[in-house]
């Protein structure tokens, strides 16, 4: 176990995509002390989950903090670290020009993929590689909150640990404690963006887009999208936020035996205004409206059962139609209209209805909708130069930041943050 210091030239809190792009940097262009703490036992988010990466401008990169020129140049720094893999992308053409002729747009993104069952061996060869350049990493170490007046940070067990920058990337799934930080360093942020929507599980013949183009990015009117397309080896998970359960998709490596299932998300992006100003909270409501119908987890519905404006029970997924099961078995079989705002569902499904004009076969009465799936990236803090700093020694990255949408984005604003830190050290 690594005994932590009294002092160190920079801390990162968070071992995920962005603090690792920041640890890289600095341990392979300084001498700077540096320490990495994450609180779990390994990295989480997109690295340990399925690990799906995006080398694409813009996927993964918000126009208010990207140009495709500085995405290009740092992804190439990227993969240098992640060692992509490329997916075949084939014979997508005819799909996009379905897509054009009524109104939606297929994207071309070069992508790799790890596999939620590899993901873990490459986090630990990042991880011995920093140990390497002499970063000190300290995993299962959680920091309680950080000194208002004073260059200092408060482990879980009281110590305390003084530093002259601090880079915080803690991603999504810790934006209160995020949000509590910037309350106590005076730092003003906003929070009013959140993605809502549902992911789709269907069978591979619906959907053989994906035997061609491993994830498909396509854009809908009224800012919908498809995010997160698994094939191969694919199965839906709940992951726990603070009151609520999300749903999310997984997919194996290759090495695994086809299921010959897909899952993809459909999500709606939210911009709230007065008097409701936190997506954040919004997000959570809705998940916890969820939970409070289901008894304690997510919803699932046959499109079948939902075009005749009937919810789904639990004895009509059967072998009849239905021709495939559940993966994720602790869904509950419900309706999904009376649980999703009006608005966010009406929107979604108008898309759907698209994405089956342009994949037929994809809103086939056995495919599955499950709902919520929901993604809070942005907080927003006000950022005092292109490095993402906030103020003087302290820098807030990653998709817990809105800086980046994605483990290559969240990489490259590691890098970013620590180019600020070098370049005030030079």
């Amino acid at each position: 176990m690594t005994k932590i210091k009294s002092n160190y030239d920079v801390i990162i809190v968070g071992s995920g995509p962005a603090g690792l792009g920041a640890a890289f940097k600095l341990a392979q262009n300084s001498d700077c002390s540096v320490l990495l703490l994450e609180k779990k036992k390994i990295s989480s988010g997109g690295l340990r989950n399925d690990c799906k990466q995006n080398y694409t401008y813009p996927v993964g990169f918000p126009y208010e903090h990207w140009t495709k020129e500085d995405a290009d140049i740092l992804l190439e720094e990227v993969k240098q670290h992640l060692n992509p893999k490329f997916e075949k992308r084939l014979n997508i053409e005819k799909y996009q020009k379905r897509a054009k002729k009524i109104g939606v747009e297929i994207l071309s993104i070069d992508q790799a993929h790890v596999g939620t069952d590899k993901s873990s061996e490459l986090i630990a060869s990042l991880i011995e590689k920093l140990k390497a350049l002499h970063v000190e990493v300290a995993l299962h170490v959680e920091v309680k909150e950080l000194v208002k007046n004073t260059k200092e940070i408060i482990l879980e067990d009281g110590q305390i640990i003084s530093f002259k920058n601090l880079v915080l990337a803690p991603g999504r799934a810790d934006y209160d404690w995020l949000q509590e930080q910037m309350r106590i360093l005076d730092i003003k942020y906003s929070d009013n963006i959140v993605d809502i929507g549902v992911r789709i599980e269907t069978k591979e013949e619906n959907y053989p887009i994906v035997r061609d183009y491993y994830d498909p990015k396509i854009l809908f009117p009224n800012k919908v999208r498809t995010f997160c397309t698994n094939s191969g080896c694919a199965h839906i998970v709940r992951e726990k936020y603070k009151g609520y359960y999300s749903v999310n998709g997984h997919s194996l490596s290759k090495e695994n035996e086809r299921n010959n299932l897909v899952n993809f998300a459909m999500l709606k992006t939210i911009r709230l205004t007065e008097p409701v100003v936190s997506g954040q909270q919004f997000g959570k409501i809705l998940g916890e409206m969820v939970m409070q119908l289901t008894g304690g987890s997510v919803i699932m519905q046959r499109v079948g059962d939902f075009r005749l404006g009937s919810r789904s029970k639990k004895e009509t997924f059967n072998s009849d139609l239905y021709d495939f099961e559940p993966t994720l078995k602790h869904a509950v079989a419900a309706d999904l209209s009376l649980s999703m705002p009006a608005k966010i569902l009406r929107d979604i499904w108008k898309s759907l209805k698209m994405l089956d004009t342009i994949i037929p076969g994809v809103l086939h009465p056995s495919t599955i909708i499950y709902y919520p799936e929901i993604k809070t990236y942005s907080n927003k803090p006000i950022f005092i130069d292109d490095n993402f700093m906030v103020k003087d020694g302290y820098y807030i990255i990653g998709d817990g930041a809105g800086t980046s949408r994605g483990i290559t984005g969240a990489w490259a604003s590691g890098i970013r943050a620590a180019n600020g830190i070098l370049k005030k050290k030079n």
